[in-house]
């Protein structure tokens, strides 16, 4: 049996489409953002479509440095969450800044790129950052204290819209 024509313009086109990938970044911790950062711009590098969708702590990697909070709590929280990208710290191995500053020593010793470089190759290589509405809103964090090259402020279900047309979809 031969295909019809619209059956070869369909697989034509599911071929021609790019592969898609989907990250939850919900960790603020240095490597682990790394990690989300190397995976997307791998995926972005081979052709990929890539959205980042940054909830919670994994909000810090998106925050400039600046102080947020309106509200007695929502200031407490600034001031303990606050800093930008470059202050996150290892899941391991913090030792209140000590693990930061060696790890950024070794990473630069070999070469590897900055956690701010990764981020702006992701910029670059076109990756969607998305930050989460309702996390946002809970810490108090208006979207003026995110970078500028944020694609979108966005709720839950438009992430979940997103991914549900990936190819893969990872939770970091």
């Amino acid at each position: 049996m031969s295909a019809t024509a619209g059956e070869t313009q369909s697989r034509q086109a599911q071929a021609e489409k790019p592969k898609k990938a989907s990250l939850v970044v919900l960790s603020g911790d240095m490597d682990r953002v790394m990690a989300a950062f190397i995976i997307a711009t791998s995926a972005a590098a081979a052709g990929m479509e890539v959205t980042m969708f940054f909830t919670f702590w994994g909000l810090k990697a998106l925050k400039k440095n600046v102080r947020t909070g309106k509200t007695f709590f929502g200031r407490m929280l600034g001031l303990m969450y606050g800093g930008d990208i470059n202050k996150l710290n290892p899941s391991r191995f913090s030792f209140f800044g000590l693990g930061r500053w060696m790890f950024k020593k070794m990473m630069k010793n070999h070469r590897v790129a900055t956690l701010p470089e990764l981020r702006q190759m992701a910029v670059d290589l076109g990756v969607k950052l998305l930050a989460c509405q309702m996390s946002m809103d809970v810490m108090e964090f208006p979207r003026e204290s995110l970078i500028d090259e944020l694609t979108d402020v966005v709720g839950a279900a438009t992430f979940v819209s997103e991914a549900a047309e990936s190819d893969f979809t990872l939770f970091i």
